[in-house]
């Protein structure tokens, strides 16, 4: 294997923070010294375009497809993501290679300590339907404004007074070292995104040498759940605009996946869960569940 390693990654604070977590994971599982791994910061067009939600100009590709290039470009060996921002459906050429240990799947509200105390009519910030969907579920008085960028940006939307209250990943607050920053919201209340606080990384699936070394910091159970979670998204036929929530769990030796489908006004939620051995078919199968109760209207949502 030839040294430096190069690690490509998007270049805000938080992707640069988990690109140091994978190269400290690597250092400490074979030995190597710091300077055995090079982080490349490869500017996304999801980074550059803000102004518009995901769906209109591209989708989660937004955030991929830069690195994407770089790998099968041979400019980088390895490529580290937030997982709930990668495609569903990724090339053939590139391989998940493995997974860090999964940190806290919660939300966070930012400017109410939660969302019943949040004032009538309130304008949230988010991009994410899924949160805009849920919120509006539970406090359809909410009026929901477009908020894109990272941590810090959506920060300052909300200090210039642009809405009332935001939501953000406890995951990336606590990696970011702001744990005190907002109020988690209850998995009952607000179901995660599916792989939220998940990092994986990626590399050429024809590099076997690569993907040997990647292994070693693979976390299975977290692993196991996210490929349950997306495994979901694939057979719901579910893309950057369907409002989708899932959360993948071991327990007692088989994973427990719980999800529901939304429409975009929260007024009508489908609502699931199943259990099963992690290699075998539960998700698909929660997901013709959840369209087989679903109205014409939720079923729109999704490309099935």
């Amino acid at each position: 294997m030839r040294f430096p390693l190069r690690l490509g990654t998007r270049g805000s604070p938080l992707a640069l923070t988990q690109a140091r977590m994978v190269a400290a994971a690597l250092c400490e599982a074979h030995g190597w010294t710091g300077d055995a791994i090079e982080i490349v910061a490869i500017r996304t067009s999801g980074d550059r375009i803000q102004d518009r939600p995901l769906a209109e100009v591209g989708g989660k590709a937004l955030w991929t497809k830069e690195l994407d290039r770089a790998l099968t470009g041979g400019e980088i060996d390895f490529a580290v993501h937030s997982m709930k921002d990668v495609e569903t459906i990724r090339p053939p050429e590139i391989a998940i290679a493995a997974m860090l240990p999964r940190a806290d799947v919660r939300d966070r509200l930012i400017g109410a300590n939660a969302i019943a105390a949040l004032p009538p009519r309130a304008v949230v910030g988010t991009s994410s339907p899924r949160r805009s969907a849920q919120l509006r579920r539970e406090r359809p008085d909410v009026t929901i404004t477009l908020f894109r960028g990272n941590v810090d940006t959506r920060l300052a939307k909300l200090t210039a007074g642009e809405a009332d209250a935001t939501l953000l990943a406890a995951a990336g607050l606590d990696r970011l070292d702001r744990p005190e920053i907002g109020h988690a919201i209850p998995i009952g209340t607000m179901l995660p995104a599916p792989a939220q606080g998940a990092v994986g990384i990626e590399t050429l699936a024809a590099n076997a040498e690569v993907r040997t070394a990647l292994a070693a910091i693979d976390h299975p159970a977290t692993s196991a759940c996210v490929n349950a979670e997306r495994a979901l998204l694939a057979a719901l036929g579910a893309d950057c605009r369907s409002p989708v929530a899932a959360l993948a769990t071991l327990d007692g030796g088989e994973l427990l996946l719980r999800a529901e489908i939304l429409t975009e006004d929260g007024a009508e939620c489908v609502c699931g869960e199943t259990r099963s051995a992690a290699d075998v078919g539960g998700p698909a199968a929660l997901a013709r569940d959840l369209l087989d109760r679903a109205s014409p209207r939720l079923r729109a949502l999704f490309a099935t």
